[in-house]
């Protein structure tokens, strides 16, 4: 029999590359010899480049036909299947979680979960969200895994959430406390450069709940520039209520990215994000933000220091935010320097404290970024 490794890591799905893949990325540098246990693993290019060389252990359902794209309606019975799998572990489990994997068998190990939110789709459904998802959960399925992710809860020993809005909301939904890490952002990837700035931006990934209907609406009333970047399910909608000074220029590369933000007024962030990576890049490329003061944007942006913070999710607020970042001077240094506190060496420095703390003491070679 073999002979457990002192760590096991935990991670919802190997797939695409998102924020939940980039934190993993640290985790699995501060437990190097950690196993990542997972539902699926069907990695994208990036995804298969962050962990080659990594063992992998997935779940049977990565071997189903089309497990690559259908895995999300497996959602009624990944908390079972989470259930019966085995953390192997001598000492620590430490579980990367936004769904169920959290509920993962530890065997009495001690479990640390980095919660990057309980499921928002199952606690607090904007309508929109729920539009989304309303082909898989009836109420009665709702309630059912509502019910699953409690218990999922009950056996994690140490919660740390990516924000304090996240952390608000695990003591909401499980009844627990959370000592907030925020992620990392790879900062070093985003430098500020003296371009004209001519535009607003907005974008990432184009789906209804990331309001970027609020920032084209502005962009229509005030008549300003707004360069919408990105592809997704909401683009034809959003499109058709553009105005004549919004354009769009779909999916672009990070130099692309960079480019757009260095060259913007400011970066509009009209969402409610638990954390919110995207702030952070646009803030270390020397751009302010102009974002709703809820979730994530009021931790990371300093307001009237790094960008302006609207108190009410209405156009005519949006509109005046937007003015008042056109008609001041930004400090595109110190907006840098607020965007170094999400650094992803901070971030592993900062989890390799709250490890030793607990009595763990991994074997790690921190990041210099």
């Amino acid at each position: 029999m073999d002979f457990p490794p002192r760590a096991a890591l935990v991670h919802e799905w190997l797939v695409r590359w998102g924020g939940s893949e980039s934190v993993l990325v640290s985790l699995s540098r501060i437990l190097a010899d950690a196993p990542i246990h997972t539902l699926v693993h069907h990695p994208d290019e990036r995804v298969q480049a962050a962990f080659r060389g990594r063992v992998v252990r997935a779940s049977g359902l990565t071997h189903l036909p089309g497990a690559s794209r259908l895995y999300p309606a497996a959602l009624p019975v990944m908390p079972d299947i989470w259930r019966r799998t085995q953390a192997r572990a001598r000492e620590l489990v430490l579980s990367s979680s936004h769904a169920f994997c959290k509920g993962i068998d530890t065997q009495g190990v001690t479990h640390v979960c980095y919660c990057h939110t309980p499921p928002r789709y199952l606690w607090d459904l904007s309508q929109e969200y729920y539009g989304e998802m309303s082909h898989v959960l009836a109420r009665p399925l709702l309630g059912y895994l509502r019910a699953r992710d409690r218990e999922s809860a009950e056996g994690v020993d140490h919660f740390i959430a990516n924000s304090n809005f996240v952390a608000d909301r695990i003591r909401r939904a499980y009844g627990r406390g959370a000592q907030v890490i925020y992620p990392p952002v790879d900062i070093q990837r985003f430098v500020p450069r003296e371009l004209p700035r001519r535009h607003f931006l907005a974008g990432g990934r184009l789906v209804r709940y990331k309001r970027v209907d609020r920032a084209i609406a502005a962009a229509n009333e005030t008549s300003l520039p707004l360069i919408v970047f990105g592809d997704g399910p909401d683009r034809g909608r959003l499109q058709a209520m553009a105005g004549p000074s919004v354009r769009f220029v779909g999916a672009c590369t990070n130099d692309q990215l960079l480019e757009f933000m260095q060259g913007a007024i400011a970066l509009v962030f009209p969402g409610v994000e638990d954390f919110g990576i995207l702030p952070v890049e646009a803030q270390a490329a020397g751009t302010p933000v102009v974002a709703f003061a809820r979730g994530g944007a009021i931790e990371t942006v300093a307001d009237d220091r790094t960008g302006v913070l609207y108190s009410e999710d209405s156009l005519e607020c949006l509109s005046d935010a937007w003015i008042t970042a056109r008609d001041r001077h930004w400090d595109a240094a110190e907006c840098r320097r607020n965007a170094e506190r999400f650094s992803r060496g901070r971030f592993e420095r900062d989890m390799i404290d709250f490890l030793t703390g607990i009595g763990f003491q991994p074997s790690a070679q921190l990041s210099s970024d």
